[in-house]
């Protein structure tokens, strides 16, 4: 792949150039007003050969992608087990006066309520506080996902949700990446590949996207070890794709810039044969390989 060749980072950013020229102006929850399109055309990326959509155009904050998806995954909905990584991308939302603001004044500072990771493993459980154990309560989705794959991959139902109506007036904030399907094909002579499409109600293209994109392939990734499949792709379909007022500044100058190759992913040799389940993995786990990103971009997150 030359410097010119990385068409699926590009197409995120003419996307950000599209809403920056043609979107509407909405005002917003959080005072700050946006550029918004909806619909608009997916973006896919290939995940085979290890390859690992983390933007290059800037740099992107990897650890904090890694630590917030094993988060999720362990069922968490403790901000503050993330902010003692030194990972603070909730800690606006955890605040005392961001929870009070939202009616969630019995919640301790931190309890963000039946967020993603209580989603995905404890669905329909009867959320309390983050300092419960859950352990046997609900539908563990995520190993629903992985029964399924394991036992009939064709099935059409193999669905992670975070959306869940019930829990909305507990939750910090409903989820805006809220919906994925899994898909298995089973090319000649190989191994089958596994497939994730993610939908995003709400997509923060200057923060929150390259986020995401990330997550959901590496979460993609993830799940095709423990099922014994390789990677496909990760297809990210939006709803109110959306820039922020106070983000055109940076995303201008990183429209400018020309990506360059993505990097790879691997689990470090030692570990493979040990990761037998989804709650294995760990931080250290995980290698990146050949990531060389452009200068970064700040962006304020509006909360």
């Amino acid at each position: 792949m030359t410097n010119t060749e990385n068409t699926a980072e590009q197409a995120y950013l003419d996307l950000c150039q599209r809403v920056i020229e043609e979107g509407e102006f909405r005002p917003d929850r959080t005072g700050t007003g946006t550029k918004s399109l909806f619909a608009p055309p997916q973006l896919r990326f290939d995940l085979s050969n290890d390859t690992f959509p983390l933007l290059t155009t800037k740099r992107v904050f990897l650890r904090g992608i890694i630590h917030e998806l094993l988060w999720f995954v362990s069922g968490c909905t403790d901000g503050k087990k993330l902010s003692e990584k030194g990972i603070k991308i909730w800690d606006g939302n955890g605040s005392r006066e961001f929870l009070d603001k939202v009616g969630l004044t019995s919640n301790r500072e931190g309890d963000l309520g039946p967020v993603y990771g209580f989603q995905w493993r404890h669905f329909g459980a009867d959320y309390k506080t983050c300092d419960d154990d859950y352990t046997g309560q609900g539908v563990d989705q995520l190993q629903e996902v992985i029964k399924k794959l394991k036992t009939n991959p064709y099935d059409r139902r193999i669905i992670l949700s975070a959306w869940n109506p019930k829990d909305f007036n507990r939750m910090a904030l409903p989820p805006c990446h809220m919906f994925c399907q899994f898909y298995v094909n089973f090319p000649a002579n190989a191994k089958p590949k596994l497939s994730c499409q993610l939908y995003q109600r709400s997509c923060d293209l200057g923060l929150g996207v390259p986020f995401n994109i990330a997550s959901y392939a590496l979460l993609t990734k993830m799940i095709a070890h423990i099922v014994d499949m390789d990677c496909g792709e990760f297809i990210h379909t939006m709803g109110d794709a959306h820039v922020y007022l106070n983000h055109v500044e940076a995303l201008n100058t990183q429209i400018k810039r020309t990506p360059t190759e993505f990097p790879k992913i691997q689990l470090k040799a030692d570990r493979i044969a040990e990761i037998k389940t989804i709650d294995d993995f760990e931080y250290e786990d995980f290698e990146i390989i050949g990531y060389k990103p452009q200068k970064t971009i700040e962006m304020e997150m509006s909360v």
